[in-house]
């Protein structure tokens, strides 16, 4: 059986909370220090980190602030185990922090043009925050809140109730975030909503990663694969045209794997609106078994591949990042970290030939992402 490690002093149980007293045995100095470092309160609410573990010495750090997935230990090809994820390294950076790093986004994640929308015809507005368009939810939205915990077999269950009007969306909504971590290293992350009015729901685990397990290092020469012919092109806002074209031909060509940096510097209109990728990649197979994409670094060895059933995928290549958000003893410099958003596309409610994002009272939402990782030689 996978090992949960509490590393706090207490854990909520739904909306109900208990004190479980912590496993002492297994924690290095630097695990201490770590709890100490995550362990605060906001709003009157405790804030804590917690650890899944595997047998293969696999392991990810989590937070109840965003639900936030702190820090992920896989081996190299050698068995050395580094973390290959960007992150912070306290609570209180993380409260400051504004990238996103490993937390759940939502109740709409990506943007929504104008923060302006429809629900059978009625018309909602949510904060723009991002130019002028809505981004993540809005301001304050779930990445910035204290869930509430709940402790499971081998995995751990995250849970918030979102207030109807909340950054503007209708609906009070009820989400669920359970992570749970495999034998053969794969992360799941497992999520579920229900709204008491219709809503729109589209939510997903916002990581950075960088597999040599160094981020002073780019994530350039990584090769990548995504299982995707077509990607939604989008304009200088970094909206949805509404057209779905074809990859290939273009520097968004990942059909066949190539080194991320390969073609980030063509000369094509999309990359200069993007600064780079910034862009929702629509999958070609809706099969959870076949790796929607793969990802491997060959210094490291390290391999990861994502499972999923969303449709899409917003590829991220830290175009953003600029050395002012920094943790791990370092401030995290241009395309040091890549993330890979699996959900639905950008501004949907606003694209009728997209798919839905619509919930609906008595409905559930279910989504349903693995990151597992691996070695090459």
């Amino acid at each position: 059986m996978k090992k949960l490690l509490v590393i706090a002093q207490m854990l909520l149980l739904g909306f109900s909370s208990c004190v479980i007293e912590p496993e002492k045995n297994n924690k290095t100095n630097a695990d201490m220090e770590m709890e100490k470092a995550f362990t605060d309160t906001l709003d009157g609410k405790k804030v804590q980190m917690f650890r899944l573990s595997n047998k293969g010495g696999m392991s990810v750090d989590f937070s109840n602030y965003g639900a936030t997935v702190l820090a992920i230990q896989v081996p190299n090809k050698e068995g050395k185990m580094e973390n290959v994820l960007l992150g912070y390294d306290s609570a209180k950076d993380l409260f400051a922090g504004k990238s996103y790093f490993g937390c759940i986004v939502g109740r709409y994640a990506n943007r929504i043009a104008n923060g302006k929308f429809s629900i059978d015809g009625q018309s909602f507005s949510a904060p723009q925050n991002n130019g002028v368009n809505s981004l993540h939810g809005g301001v304050n939205s779930i990445d910035k809140q204290v869930w509430d915990v709940k402790q499971m077999n081998d995995a751990i269950s995250f849970s918030i109730k979102i207030k109807d009007g909340e950054n503007g969306y209708p609906g009070e909504m009820n989400l669920t975030v359970i992570y749970s971590l495999r034998e053969d290293n794969s992360l799941v992350i497992d999520y579920a909503a229900t709204t008491d009015k219709p809503t729109l729901v589209n939510v997903t685990n916002h990581a950075y990663f960088n597999l040599t397990g160094d981020p002073s290092k780019t994530i350039l020469d990584h090769d990548m694969m995504i299982n995707a012919s077509k990607f939604t092109p989008v304009d200088s806002t970094l909206i949805p045209t509404g057209e779905l074209k074809e990859v290939r031909g273009t520097a968004f060509d990942f059909t066949a794997a190539k080194p991320i940096g390969k073609d980030i510097a063509a000369n094509e209109q999309q990359l200069i609106y993007g600064l780079g990728y910034d862009h929702n990649f629509v999958f070609d197979s809706k099969d959870i078994k076949t790796p929607a994409v793969v990802v491997t670094e060959k210094t490291s060895g390290r391999k990861m591949e994502v499972f999923t059933t969303e449709p899409g995928v917003q590829f991220y290549s830290g175009n953003f990042l600029d050395g002012n958000e920094k943790g791990r003893g370092m401030a995290y410099q241009y395309r040091t970290g890549f993330c890979l958003e699996t959900q639905h596309f950008p501004d949907s409610p606003n694209q009728p030939s997209f798919p839905t994002t619509l919930l609906k009272p008595g409905e559930t939402w279910k989504s349903q992402t693995i990151y597992r990782f691996s070695t090459i030689k």
